[in-house]
């Protein structure tokens, strides 16, 4: 019999994910729970940890199977602009306003990319600043201010 082999970067990924499965399960287990058609504020934890759990049980058993990849190059610049952005939007979407906190997250993250124009970056954010407000704003009718206190107008 063979001896198992399991690529180290999958496993401890799976690992990881069981353990935080675990933990989230264990820290929901102190919530009501409810039924699936009147659920309480510990369903949702619990089904999500329980997935976390099961997906890592999946990575741990593909890891057993299939030799991964090695790691490239860290991508600092993306991480350096993409994990900022949404603690930037937290920060200012009561200050500046939906609308430019929106288009400054787009902005910011845009630049992860060493391929990203100026221009192009601000074509894009205000597309999507554009399709964000008529989507959350209009459709959905969410009570937001689209231009907060910080400005002066």
């Amino acid at each position: 019999m063979k001896p198992i082999s399991i690529d180290r970067v999958n496993g401890l990924a799976g690992a990881l994910f069981i353990a935080f499965g675990i933990f989230f399960a264990i820290q929901s287990l102190g919530l009501k729970m409810g039924t699936a058609f009147r659920m309480g504020p510990g369903y949702a934890p619990l089904i999500m940890a329980g997935m976390l759990i099961v997906l890592g049980l999946v990575i741990i058993a593909q890891a057993t199977r299939v030799k991964g990849e090695p790691f490239g190059p860290i991508a600092w610049r993306g991480m350096a602009l993409i994990l900022p952005a949404p603690i930037f939007f937290g920060l200012t979407v009561r200050g500046l306003g939906f609308v430019l906190a929106v288009f400054f997250t787009s902005l910011i993250a845009s630049f992860a990319s060493a391929r990203m124009r100026p221009a192009m970056a601000l074509v894009l954010s205000a597309g999507i600043t554009v399709f964000s407000v008529a989507v959350f704003s209009y459709a959905l009718g969410l009570p937001f201010q689209r231009f907060g206190p910080w400005l002066p107008f």
